[in-house]
């Protein structure tokens, strides 16, 4: 017998007046009330409602242990209420991994829109070019740049990370503009220092342009290598040399001509931008919610937001 269920036929008994009432209530047959409220009475061994051809009464003992059903039967209800709550509105910390350069430009400035949609969220960002271990790091999300080679990990595709090569016009000045890729070898040309969990730490320093003859790339190298873009970009700033960044880094910079583009015939190509996150039958609503900010803001398809 299924006890919740008998219990629940048993209180409708009792709120409707009769069988038939209770079992259009119940959606059962009047014979299927009646089997239920007698499986019921013999499992606890007592009468709960006298019944006549004319009417019902409660039993004493049927009045106080309906009082109990009710009770019962409500905090099961609001068990559920609460479980629903809970699956519908996102809520708790989630763990997110994004590069420096996309945190610092685009995540951080925009994090504030998503915290005051999702007051119950509670964010812990780790900033960092290193490649994390979703699992093992404890990461729900993680945004990286370049090709991926996790199959258990599901990709939603953002905004291509497009690179621009540009140096200060006090460098140019006095070094003079690369007229080809190819004259980039005799240039200072500075460099990134990938962390060892990059997918870039062991390759050696190459920038690859697309041209109007097709792809080229150019071994370069410089006295200056670092760890951070902007760094990079504060170097070149310094007149220290050309450098290759990304675009949402350098854009101010650019616009305001502290910095010039170099070889403008001559595009680096986009790397994939991507967000990461684990394959998983049930998705929390925070990650989902996380996810869905992300597309919108982010996507490739999303209109572009001004960082200022």
């Amino acid at each position: 017998m299924d006890l919740l269920k008998a219990m629940t036929v048993f209180v409708r008994v009792v709120e409707t007046g009769s069988l038939t009432a209770a079992s259009v209530a119940c959606d059962l047959s009047p014979t299927m009330v009646g089997n239920y409220l007698q499986a019921l009475e013999t499992r606890l061994g007592a009468r709960l409602i006298h019944r006549t051809t004319r009417r019902q009464k409660l039993s004493a003992f049927g009045e106080v242990y309906y009082e109990r059903c009710v009770a019962i039967l409500g905090l099961i209800d609001d068990s559920e209420r609460l479980a629903l709550d809970h699956l519908a509105t996102p809520r708790g910390r989630l763990r997110v991994t994004a590069p420096i350069v996309f945190s610092n430009e685009c995540l951080i400035p925009a994090i504030a829109d998503y915290c005051e949609r999702y007051p119950e969220v509670k964010l812990d960002i780790v900033v960092t070019d290193a490649l994390s271990d979703l699992i093992g790091d404890g990461f729900e999300a993680a945004v990286r740049v370049g090709a991926l080679g996790n199959p258990d990990l599901v990709a939603r595709r953002l905004r291509p990370y497009r690179l621009v090569l540009c140096a200060s016009g006090a460098y140019l000045k006095t070094r003079g503009a690369p007229s080809s890729p190819d004259a980039l070898r005799s240039h200072q040309c500075l460099t990134y220092a990938f962390p060892p969990r990059s997918e870039w730490y062991a390759a050696q320093p190459e920038w690859i342009l697309q041209g109007p003859q097709g792809r080229v790339s150019v071994p370069v190298d410089g006295r200056l290598k670092i760890d951070n873009a902007d760094a990079l970009r504060r170097a070149a700033l310094r007149g220290l040399g050309i450098v290759m960044l990304p675009e949402i880094l350098v854009a101010h910079d650019l616009r305001a001509k502290r910095l010039i583009e170099v070889l403008p015939e001559f595009v680096a190509p986009a790397r994939p931008l991507n967000l990461l996150y684990l394959r998983e039958r049930q998705m929390s609503p925070k990650l989902r919610s996380f996810i869905e900010f992300m597309v919108e803001r982010f996507g490739a398809d999303a209109t572009t937001h001004d960082s200022e």
